[in-house]
């Protein structure tokens, strides 16, 4: 078994959609990034890259690189997946949080998970995504920007 962390963030600007855990979010701003900014399927990329012994996105999908301009959460995360499986390792269970003062994500939490779903091959019992806010504290919680964690936990496979 192997457990990895990932943490990602990014500002809210105008002119972009707002895309989180696969999901499009309404909202007046969306993510700033090279990609489509999902700062949840980054994070959660990033705890399965580095669980797997595989490094971070930025190895594997450098900003630099004109292929991952507007790239889709979906696709890092499919990508990483195959990534993850050719390393010989099972995705047992993802916990993920999101942190953002606003929009309210709560209606969007199923959705979001099950997008995860089917970006792991996994089913949705599997995975968890919660959204927290910081109560006005910080960039974050002054609607600047939003933030994500995810645990992952993978198991070897015989």
């Amino acid at each position: 078994m192997r457990v990895g962390t990932g943490f990602d963030a990014h500002r809210l600007v105008a002119g972009r959609k707002l895309m989180l855990g696969g999901v499009e979010v309404a909202h007046p701003r969306g993510l700033e990034g090279h990609s489509d900014g999902d700062c949840l399927v980054h994070a959660l990329c990033d705890a399965m890259l580095g669980a797997a012994g595989e490094g971070d996105m930025g190895r594997h999908f450098p900003s630099a690189d004109p292929r991952w301009m507007n790239a889709s959460g979906a696709s890092f995360l499919e990508r990483t997946a195959r990534i993850v499986d050719a390393r010989g390792f099972t995705v047992e269970n993802v916990d993920v949080t999101v942190i953002a003062q606003e929009p309210a994500l709560a209606p969007h939490i199923d959705r979001m998970r099950d997008a995860l779903a089917r970006g792991l091959a996994l089913e949705a019992e599997r995975i968890s995504v919660k959204a927290k806010s910081t109560d006005g504290l910080g960039t974050i919680g002054r609607g600047e920007g939003i933030a994500a964690i995810a645990t992952v936990l993978l198991s070897t496979r015989e």
